[in-house]
């Protein structure tokens, strides 16, 4: 069994703050040895349940956060970004059985976390086939272009319940849940265990059941937080300029809107 986990820091256990999850934060430190020790939970997991080779992408804001020391022999990791439109999905392939996701967020807009967001701070709401998504949506179906089941996401509760609308049946493991600018979160200990054995128990189970069919079209809205990002990204060859803000992009091949979305994203 061949498995991907692709890795976010603002959905681990206790981050309630940038300074928590950015590189020049006085809090980082720690709390990149929290996201590291869950990545390595959840590759314990997948072992457990039989996986013989784990890739994992690092995916949060320059990819170079996992410890690589910390993760298990078995295990190959993917740091920094190669500028492809798989981005946090990057190494994905159609040999893969099952994805994986930890240290996932809740979306722009939403409540779910203190650093709830998608993707970046120019992307204000961000849209799929008129539903207001998340990273973990555009994600899910890069995995389904692959035909890869999506069978684990650990992270936030906001985050938890989104991705069982996108994949009903997804295994969650919900660490924390924001209230206002505050996070509950389990311990560390804690949600490495729940983790650890959610993996397993997720990839016990019929995973082609967690395959779900792509839309025969994509329609991608993207709501910039300032209307010049919208203008310079609605050059980009079937852009539509929606509003001073507001640009969408719509195809029948998803490929198509990854690669869209690599350039306006």
């Amino acid at each position: 069994m061949k498995i991907f986990i692709s890795a976010d820091i603002e959905g681990t256990a206790g981050i309630a703050s940038w300074d928590e999850a950015r590189k020049s934060g006085p809090d980082y430190g720690e709390f990149r040895e929290y996201m590291t020790a869950e990545v390595v939970a959840a590759c314990e997991g997948a072992r457990n349940a039989g996986a013989q080779e784990i890739v994992v992408k690092d995916g949060h804001e320059t990819a170079r956060n996992i410890i690589s020391g910390r993760l298990p022999e078995y295990v190959t990791v993917i740091h920094g970004w190669p500028g492809n439109p798989h981005s946090m999905m990057c190494g994905l392939d159609d040999s893969f059985d099952a994805a994986l996701f930890t240290g996932y967020h809740a979306k722009a807009g939403s409540s779910g976390n203190p650093l709830a967001h998608s993707f970046n701070g120019r992307i204000s709401r961000f849209y799929f086939n008129g539903v207001l998504s998340s990273e973990f949506t555009h994600n899910a179906h890069i995995a389904a272009y692959h035909k890869v089941p999506c069978v684990f996401i650990s992270g936030d509760a906001g985050i938890c319940e989104d991705a069982t609308g996108v994949v009903p049946g997804i295994k969650t493991v919900a660490v924390s849940r924001g209230v206002g600018p505050a996070s509950i979160a389990m311990s560390p200990l804690r949600a490495r265990n729940e983790i650890r054995a959610g993996v397993e128990e997720a990839l016990s189970g019929d995973l082609r059941q967690l395959l779900f069919d792509m839309p025969d079209e994509i329609d991608m809205q993207i709501e910039y937080a300032n209307a010049t990002e919208a203008y310079r990204c609605s050059w980009y060859p079937g852009a539509e300029l929606m509003s001073d803000c507001r640009l969408r992009f719509r195809h029948t091949d998803f490929y198509e809107v990854m690669r869209a979305f690599r350039f306006i994203g």
